[in-house]
């Protein structure tokens, strides 16, 4: 069987990071699940779909092939990495989110990634819901005090002014939400090892979720 290690967590919790690392150390394909409804927004967008097609945008979504290579995402050969985190494209994407054949067609497309030497995956629910027989599951966690304060770091090195007690609440508020949706809400895998990086650094994040893989593989 094609080895996969799922990786979930609340927003900003550096899972993204975090799995791209690790794939990268194992050699493994890397999924960004969060990115597939903006890049079928994206590609919606620019093949002027109607956002009320539900059909068409599933089509749409069924035969997207991405690739997220050494922090970058890929799309039909064209770097999109930045293109995709346009306001029109997150727009876009949450109305394309609530569509169930799109969401069906991307639950296809996930699955599908899974290939050969192994795959690191994701997301709100790649352990629960797409990948319920992966041998390693993570969620990774850390407080929203910590989160906030990471994110308030990353807009501070791109020039950006925030407030991080603005950041905590927004973040606090995501939580409630995610964990309240009445679809794949935001909760671990039962047989999931719970990761706090509240005060770990990421390559020491990283080394905990290499150093599980590999006490499996021994």
């Amino acid at each position: 069987m094609i080895p996969v290690i799922t990786i979930d967590g609340p927003t900003a919790s550096g899972k993204g990071t975090v799995a791209a690392r690790v794939a990268r150390a194992l050699g493994f394909h890397y999924l960004d699940s969060g990115a597939l409804y903006r890049l079928c927004a994206y590609k919606a967008l620019k093949e002027k779909i109607d956002l009320t097609d539900e059909s068409a945008l599933a089509q749409t979504a069924a035969h997207l092939a991405p690739l997220f290579e050494d922090g970058k995402i890929y799309l039909d050969g064209e770097d999109v990495t930045d293109k995709i985190r346009a306001e029109e494209v997150g727009v876009a994407a949450s109305k394309v989110a609530s569509l169930p054949a799109v969401r069906q067609a991307l639950l296809d497309v996930q699955k599908r990634a899974r290939r050969l030497p192994g795959l690191v995956a994701d997301g709100r629910d790649m352990g629960s819901v797409i990948f319920p027989d992966a041998p390693l599951k993570v969620f990774l966690t850390a407080s929203a005090q910590a989160r906030a304060q990471r994110r308030f770091n990353q807009l501070k090195e791109k020039g950006i002014v925030a407030n991080i007690d603005t950041l905590t609440r927004d973040l606090e508020e995501r939580d409630r939400r995610d964990m309240q949706r009445a679809v794949s809400p935001l909760a671990p895998a039962k047989d999931a090892k719970i990761l706090d990086s509240s005060e770990l650094t990421i390559e020491a994040t990283v080394g905990q979720v290499l150093q599980w893989y590999r006490s499996l593989t021994k």
